[in-house]
């Protein structure tokens, strides 16, 4: 089958905004902006007539029936646009259209004609692809007639699109309804629903797409940031299990506890530290941030407790020294409160700095903090889209969590310790009246790891862990560990003094065997001198004897030949 023609877009230029609605909103069709006061719609309106003339060189026509042109100028000039300039270089064209109630005398049949006359006017003078029309309600502010009104919003949008532009209407939010009217709603092929909303003092804009005619399209609340660069739209939801991972390793900077990891960590991968107050999580997690900006990577740590200028100097107190990566602009610090915005807000936040600045390294310091701000579910359910995000990056992400006293300390406060590739936790191990710090690899995803307690030591030289030190009692650390080291070092003297002793006395024994052996040995060798002299002796006289009874044999046979034989 032949694949079906998209829907035309134009793109907003809003960031988030073009993701949600699939490239923008509907080419040359009206979309409008609905919600109460306050939320943003006008601004919205005005990025988008901002963004496509200077991004994609598509001129525009704000028409306001509230704002003068001086006053929309001089409100959005601190988010960086120059309306002025724009309407020099005849990219935009501003519209003032004043409709005051009390100047308006009903005498006969109303109609928007000399809107259409001007409006077409204004987008003539500047050949204007995109038109704003902000907000709807006070156009018909003056009339009491609801079935003419109705036909004539009909008409105007229906007019639109004859125009061939892409329209953004504002329109303010009903007690029953998406608008005041009830109508633009339905006669508008996008409908953008803002919202600002406060819960437990904490206040937050939300955006959603309530419907895109010929488009599919995000359909959660997306929380959205107006600050100095203008509107920032999130797109939070949960992503596939998908990601691609890598097989490289980053080091935590500590050696020994990369040879605890097999290694170190997998680069990509999330690394939850946890622990009871002091153990050293926030030590740690600067120290991994150091080692990454060695690497030159770049890394932005979140700070929910302490400021920048607090944690460069504790950090400066254990021989670690931040400020060259962040005057190298290799690590960003951002210390915000957990109360100081909502926790979608702070997601968003989040985001945005992870997308602008493009690191290879986050920390999170700590998490829990962010309770203050939602309950357990509320800031799981953040900090899983927050992971997935991250993955998806191939982002190496750390984060510390706090455990109270009331927990047990293999379960983290935020419940995200099924959802970590690696956890390290941190404990003090209380023994002869001293609190020593801990640590051990609860798990670690994909590598062989230790399973052993290290003593972790913090130093004037950063950090130094010790190797599994066992008494029987356990693991020994701090003053129990040195008392038992010395009283093993004089047991280990003894036994060598033992040993020494030993060896002497064996020396002793060997020395004496081979004196013994050597006078046995001289012994021998002169008896067997003795015994071979006289058996040389032996046979010399058995050799004479011989040598006698042969000459007499021979003087025997001689005189019977020569002596004659008498009868």
């Amino acid at each position: 089958m032949a694949a079906e023609p998209t829907l035309p877009k134009c793109p907003t230029g809003i960031k988030g905004l073009d993701e949600i609605t699939g490239g923008g909103l509907p080419l040359g069709r009206p979309t409008l902006i609905c919600g109460a006061a306050g939320c943003g719609k006008t601004l919205m309106a005005m990025e988008f007539i901002v963004r496509g003339a200077t991004e994609f060189n598509d001129p525009g026509v704000f028409m306001s029936f509230e704002e003068r042109p001086e006053e929309l100028s001089q409100n959005v000039r601190s988010l960086g646009f120059d309306l002025d300039g724009l309407v020099a270089k005849k990219l935009l064209a501003i519209c003032h259209v004043r409709v005051e109630r009390s100047e308006i005398e009903e005498t006969g049949e109303y109609d928007l004609e000399g809107l259409f006359i001007r409006l077409n006017t204004a987008i003539d003078s500047v050949g204007a692809k995109r038109v704003a029309l902000d907000t709807i309600e006070s156009l018909f502010a003056g009339l009491g007639n609801g079935t003419i009104l109705r036909a004539e919003l009909r008409r105007l949008f229906q007019w639109l699109k004859t125009k061939g532009v892409t329209a953004v209407i504002t329109g303010e939010r009903g007690d029953s309804s998406l608008t005041r009217q009830g109508l633009e709603e339905y006669v508008s092929d996008c409908v953008i629903l803002l919202d600002h909303r406060a819960k437990e003092q904490l206040s937050t804009r939300r955006l959603r797409i309530v419907k895109y005619r010929g488009s599919a399209h995000g359909t959660n609340e997306y929380p959205f940031l107006i600050d100095a660069n203008g509107i920032d739209v999130l797109p939070i939801t949960s992503l596939g299990l998908d990601h691609q991972v890598s097989s490289e390793r980053v080091s935590m900077g500590v050696p020994d506890l990369d040879d605890m990891l097999g290694g170190g960590l997998y680069r990509g991968s999330s690394v939850l530290i946890s622990g009871t107050a002091g153990t050293g999580k926030t030590t740690l997690a600067a120290t991994f941030l150091e080692a990454a900006c060695r690497r030159g990577e770049r890394a932005i740590y979140f700070s929910f407790e302490e400021s920048r200028s607090q944690t460069l100097r504790n950090m400066r107190s254990v021989g670690l020294d931040l400020q060259p990566a962040v005057d190298a602009n290799l690590l960003q610090f951002h210390a915000m409160r957990p109360t100081q915005h909502g926790l979608e807000l702070h997601l968003a936040t989040v985001f945005r700095l992870i997308r602008d600045f493009q690191p290879q390294d986050v920390v999170l310091d700590p998490v829990t903090a962010l309770l203050a701000g939602g309950n357990d579910g509320e800031v799981g359910s953040m900090l899983m889209r927050l992971l997935d995000h991250m993955k998806g990056a191939g982002i190496t992400c750390l984060f510390t969590a706090l455990n109270t006293g009331g927990r047990q300390v293999e379960q983290s406060e935020v419940g995200i310790s099924s959802l970590i590739d690696t956890w390290l936790l941190m404990r003090d191990i209380e023994l002869s009246g001293e609190r020593n710090r801990g640590i051990h690899v609860l798990k670690s995803r994909g590598t062989a790891h230790s399973n052993q307690i290290r003593e972790f030591l913090i130093t004037d030289g950063g950090i130094s862990l010790r190797p599994a030190y066992l008494g029987q009692g356990g693991v020994l650390t701090g003053t129990a560990r040195l008392v038992q080291e010395a009283r093993d070092a004089a047991e280990a003297e003894v036994r060598q003094q033992e040993i020494a002793r030993r060896q002497r006395e064996l020396e002793r024994e060997r020395n004496l065997f081979e004196a013994r052996l050597s006078a046995l040995n001289a012994a021998f060798a002169a008896r067997s001198e003795e015994i071979q002299r006289r058996l040389e002796e032996l046979r010399q006289s058995e050799s004479a004897l011989a040598e006698g009874r042969r000459c007499m044999a021979e003087s025997r046979k001689v005189a019977e030949v020569d002596t004659p034989v008498r009868n």
